[in-house]
């Protein structure tokens, strides 16, 4: 009996030392993580301008004093230039009021100043010369320098921004149709204005200008520019700003960032020619 469980052992020991190759687990391999690669750095789209206009590196200002003067003495001629081509407009048609009011014809040249001034300012030329002179005082009117230069620096971040490098968009003008100027980055999708372009300072001066004493949006800034002068007041650039509140979604907030820059920055808005 022992005899036979000895040999029983003996052979569950041999068939488990025959087994136990097949049954040994094999060592778990370690894993080892793929290397994180980085994406590669988006390459810099450097835009070249789209106009000819050597501009002043603003960015590379560091004297804030000196980067104020040199923003508002380079915008300044244009703002002077064109607000001077439109008054001499204001006075032809002032002009050309008391001759209707006294019942007698205008010139040739002067009608055809008028027409060509209705036509420019969205003026109905069904209207009577008369009506048409009206509608046009309220239309035909400076906008004060100090007020331009100052939405000049808030819009374009005092000459550094891409729109006033790349187009001379100091105003953040915008445009509807295709290539007609920069598309913004952050534009949503199926929007299609562009950021106007300008091929000179003076050119986006004058569109500007003309923005704001043409458009629906401006009516109010007209309306207060008008009382103003039938009131024989001075045309005061923060009085005015009130009028600028579809000019911003921000609304009352521009309003008041507009009119305390006016207020920080008097001493560099008076002209260098002034008394």
């Amino acid at each position: 009996m022992l005899r036979k469980l000895l040999f029983v052992l003996g052979a569950v020991v041999i068939a488990a030392a025959l087994i136990r190759p097949f049954v040994v687990e094999t060592e778990r391999e370690e894993v080892v993580p793929a290397p994180v690669i980085p994406p590669p750095p988006k390459p810099v789209i450097i835009e070249k301008p789209l106009h000819n206009v050597t501009l002043p590196d603003f960015a590379a200002i560091v004297d804030v004093n000196q980067k104020k003067s040199a923003f508002f003495d380079f915008i300044r001629p244009a703002v002077e230039s064109n607000n001077s081509a439109i008054l001499a407009n204001r006075a032809a048609l002032e002009e050309m009021l008391v001759t209707v009011s006294l019942g007698e014809p205008l010139m040739p040249g002067q009608e055809q100043q008028l027409d060509e001034l209705a036509s420019r300012y969205r003026v109905s030329k069904k209207s009577s010369q008369m009506q048409q002179l009206h509608h046009l005082l309220l239309k035909v009117d400076e906008i004060p320098t100090a007020l331009v230069l100052v939405q000049a620096a808030n819009e374009s971040a005092w000459g550094t921004s891409r729109f006033a490098r790349i187009g001379l968009n100091f105003f953040g003008i915008w445009c509807y149709k295709s290539g007609c100027g920069m598309v913004p980055r952050s534009r949503n999708s199926g929007a299609k204005h562009e950021v106007e372009a300008f091929q000179s300072v003076d050119q986006a001066v004058d569109r500007y200008l003309h923005n704001i004493n043409t458009n629906n949006a401006y009516s109010v800034f007209r309306s207060i520019r008008q009382q103003l002068r039938e009131q024989d007041q001075p045309l005061v650039p923060e009085v005015l700003a009130m009028g600028l509140l579809p000019y911003s979604e921000r609304g009352s907030d521009y309003v008041l960032e507009i009119s305390d820059m006016l207020r920080h920055n008097s001493q560099y808005l008076q002209s260098s020619t002034a008394p």
